[in-house]
């Protein structure tokens, strides 16, 4: 590569460009608001506690006192480290082992959003597209302006046909532009339909269309999980996003002990990804999984809360796993990493350079290949 390619600007990417690349794929799953106090400590003391003594009155669940019980017993241990592990088993067996999490302020980790505003729309966006855009100011279903990184790959002759991205919130079609962008988005209810369906995708469709709805703009998990997993199976992406919905929708009804239990779930959803991942030789040691949040929420009582009313929210954690990822564990005293640069990041896994199209868009150097 002559000199002259490598500017200052572009000095980093041109160091990277001649690492060697492993990575052929990569998936990016988001658990909304799901906060870094839980990833780093396990469930709060507090937080059960008042949800034994001041119990949800959601009858539909069951017994709110007794949900509260079960989730102390399930997710309660005397240590932080050990009460993780009982709520994120996948991320600290595999994750903590192999790759590489930041966010842990108590360890001098910070992970932060940049758009100033800590709520769903804008950090999505933030996230998928390297900038925090002021004109993306709400949540409402305006197309996004800007291309996100997954459009922007597929718009590469070898990733043409080879992007999709499964949402629980029916906005994210919005958010990815799905008109203009050209690769599947499926979220909310919408069916999934692709050619050859599967027993078990028609099954999916039947339970988003037939199940009670318990929030209108977003179904339970498990159906957009699922989705994109017999997606994977069938189709065999390159870059796949899956938005997951439950932490937040939980959280905002005051229900920590469901909260605890989505957030379990998502972690067994990464493991029930992973395996599945390395048993296709299309990604078996091809593949990195990104993990993030699109914001974080208050804490103590306004832990249901987000936005600027909380200014904790800002404050949110990343994972990375791959064969590309030094095996760094969780990290501590590193300079901060903000939510900014995690679409150029995926893209320089891919060997690809995101930031000469996006200037402003920043990258996570210690997670790039050397």
């Amino acid at each position: 590569m002559p000199k002259t390619v490598c500017s200052l600007f572009a000095f980093f990417f041109c160091l990277t460009a001649f690492a060697q690349h492993k990575t052929e794929n990569v998936i990016v799953v988001m658990s909304d608001g799901l906060r870094w106090q839980e990833i780093f400590a396990g469930a709060d003391a507090t937080l059960l506690q008042s949800a034994i003594t001041s119990p949800s009155k959601d009858s539909s669940l069951g017994n709110g006192k007794a949900r509260a019980e079960a989730a102390k017993a399930a997710y309660w241990r005397d240590t932080s480290a050990a009460r993780r592990e009982a709520l994120t088993p996948f991320l600290w067996s595999e994750v903590a082992k192999h790759g590489q999490l930041y966010g842990n302020r108590e360890l001098g980790s910070d992970a932060q959003v940049t758009n100033g505003l800590d709520f769903s729309y804008p950090g999505y966006s933030e996230t998928l597209t390297g900038i925090a855009d002021p004109r993306i100011d709400s949540n409402d279903k305006v197309p996004n302006p800007n291309a996100t990184v997954f459009e922007w790959l597929n718009k590469k002759p070898a990733f043409t046909g080879r992007v999709a991205a499964f949402g629980a919130w029916d906005v994210f079609s919005s958010i990815f532009n799905a008109q203009r962008a050209g690769f599947l988005v499926n979220d909310g209810y919408t069916p999934l339909v692709i050619d050859p369906s599967t027993p078990q995708l028609d099954l999916l469709n039947h339970l988003k269309a037939e199940t009670p709805r318990v929030w209108s703009d977003e179904p339970f998990d498990a159906l957009p999980f699922y989705s994109a997993i017999e997606y994977v199976k069938q189709k065999k992406p390159r870059a796949l996003f899956i938005g997951l919905g439950e932490t937040d929708d939980w959280a905002h009804g005051n229900d920590y002990p469901e909260y605890l239990n989505a957030a379990h779930r998502v972690d067994s959803y990464l493991k029930t990804l992973w395996d599945l991942l390395q048993s296709m030789p299309e990604y078996q040691g091809k593949t990195t999984l990104i993990v993030t949040a699109d914001h974080g929420r208050g804490n103590g009582a306004k832990w249901t809360d987000h936005g600027q009313k909380a200014p904790e929210s800002s404050q949110i954690w990343m994972a990375f796993l791959g064969p590309d990822i030094a095996p760094l564990g969780e990290r501590a005293h590193t300079s901060p990493v903000t939510q900014n640069q995690i679409a150029a990041t995926l893209a320089a896994l891919l060997g690809e350079d995101y930031r000469a199209e996006v200037p402003r868009a920043g990258a996570i150097a210690d997670v790039l290949p050397k």
